[in-house]
């Protein structure tokens, strides 16, 4: 019990996981996946969040808490249920981020993309490529016979 908490330590103080980070940790696991495809649908119980799956309540109730410190559900009592709602802000931080570099990655793509066009365009011979026609060159050096080498 000790190294978990030493470890929970490890993860909050020396790490100090900022949101987006916790975000991208959170969709890591397809189990956290599946519940938010679950609950893109609507509010659900944490019974009805668990039936597709098998593990305990106890685990579901583990990766609900860690979607919950995300930012990505909340989570409400109503008599004895206990529900659980989709956040969509919470997942504005990471898609602002993916983003911005799709937008960067596809720039530098249409750039390349305009350079190939123009580099193509206009060829260029190496210097010391022959051209397609001119005579070869008659070599200086005279040609080998290829010896056969018998093996015993």
């Amino acid at each position: 019990m000790v190294w978990a908490l030493d470890f929970r330590f490890y993860l909050t103080i020396l790490l100090n996981m900022d949101a987006l980070s916790q975000t991208f940790s959170a969709l890591a696991d397809p189990t956290r996946r599946a519940i938010l495809a679950r609950l893109a649908d609507g509010d659900a119980t944490v019974g009805e969040l668990a039936e597709p799956f098998e593990m305990s309540l106890p685990a579901v109730s583990r990766h609900l808490k860690v979607l919950t410190q995300a930012g990505l559900i909340e989570r409400s009592t109503e008599a004895q249920w206990r529900r659980c709602a989709l956040r969509g802000e919470g997942l504005r931080a990471a898609a602002d981020w993916i983003e911005f570099y799709r937008r960067f990655w596809e720039e530098s793509f249409n750039r390349l993309d305009a350079f190939l066009s123009r580099t193509a365009s206009q060829p260029e011979a190496a210097p010391d490529a022959p051209k397609p026609d001119a005579p070869k060159p008659a070599s200086s050096k005279p040609a080998r016979e290829k010896r056969r080498v018998r093996r015993s």
